[in-house]
């Protein structure tokens, strides 16, 4: 057999890399279900109409629901399981997996309690290979499309982030490569805590002004606690950082953003939340962060905001006005008035 890229999850995302992979030439790709409810849907339809509506797969896809038939052949394994299901999936196929396998992540968020990104849950359940991150702006609604857009795969292993370039990019899916792991990895969380403060934002029609001034304080909340963790400035001014904080913010497809503007509106968080297909990333997100943020003592008043609005009964526009009210700073990081 080909060598195959093996794509675990059949969510959206996993759905859109599928078909993205699949129109490469000799493009084999697998795609792995958890569900065999899910896999006899795609089978039939080649397709899931309620996660992408109106995208088909290629006939080429083969879908999977053992972890055997999934690994046949593999060379290079993509992870798109949300992550608060990450866990219990890995474990699943801890006994599966081949030694040294190299492994992409394409999930964005921070495991509860233990306050691990992706990557280090893997590592946790695989043992030691090598290890890189997918992140960008990257709606699956578009991709799936067929719509240009750019993103970076970030690995400490060259060799690695090279492979995933040579074997994923497109001439409608374009892939940098970065060293910074850890930056790439903690923006694509964060950016979805933001994408909620956002949402936020717009249902209090609390305008453009505001919104902007929103994003760019939160980015600097992104950049300082990745920083402060050893993760590069610049990666949070690039495809990772700004690049998929835009995207987040404003698209129509950003389910974060749509989840906080509901909240905005005064819903609820269960019936914000919906029940849906769909997970919204940064709610679990916050929850872990929060914890985190003040056991080391970060200053992230955008993030802790959002928290206090999903899970402290503040309203929305109390969270606001404290944000408003705080004692004024210096922008930038090096001023005698102290920390922004």
């Amino acid at each position: 057999m080909t060598s195959r890229i093996t794509i675990l999850g059949s969510g959206a995302w996993g759905l859109a890399m599928a078909q993205l992979i699949s129109q490469r030439p000799a493009g084999n790709v697998a795609l792995w279900c958890h569900r065999v409810t899910t896999a006899e849907l795609l089978r039939q339809h080649r397709g899931n109409p309620l996660l992408l509506p109106g995208v088909r797969l290629s006939d080429s896809v083969a879908i999977e629901t053992e972890a055997s038939s999934a690994l046949e052949g593999c060379e290079l394994l993509l992870v798109a399981v949300p992550t608060a299901y990450l866990a219990g999936v890995l474990k699943m196929w801890a006994a599966s997996i081949p030694a040294g396998l190299p492994v992409v992540s394409m999930v964005k968020g921070i495991e509860q309690n233990t306050f691990c990104m992706p990557t280090a849950m893997i590592a946790r359940e695989w043992g030691a290979r090598p290890l890189g991150v997918l992140s960008g702006p990257s709606h699956a609604e578009e991709v799936a499309r067929g719509l240009p857009a750019a993103v970076v795969v970030a690995s400490e292993d060259p060799d690695l982030a090279k492979m995933a370039q040579e074997r994923i990019m497109t001439d409608r899916f374009r892939i940098y490569t970065n060293s910074d792991r850890l930056g790439v990895e903690w923006a694509g969380a964060l950016k979805n805590v933001i994408g909620i403060a956002a949402g936020i934002c717009d249902g209090l029609s609390l305008g453009d002004n505001a919104k902007a001034a929103l994003m760019t304080r939160g980015l600097a909340e992104m950049a300082r606690s990745g920083v402060a963790q050893g993760a590069d400035p610049s990666t949070f001014a690039g495809l990772a950082g700004m690049g998929d904080l835009l995207t987040t913010c404003f698209s129509p497809h950003g389910r974060n953003r749509r989840f906080g503007y509901s909240i905005g509106q005064g819903e609820t968080l269960e019936k914000a939340l919906g029940g849906g297909a769909h997970v919204v990333e940064g709610v679990n997100t916050v929850r872990a962060l929060i914890p985190l943020a003040e056991s080391i003592g970060w200053d992230m008043p955008i993030c802790r905001a959002v928290h206090d609005v999903l899970f402290s009964g503040v309203s929305p526009r109390e969270a606001v006005e404290a944000l408003l009210v705080r004692a004024p700073r210096s922008e930038t990081s090096g001023s005698k008035r102290g920390t922004r």
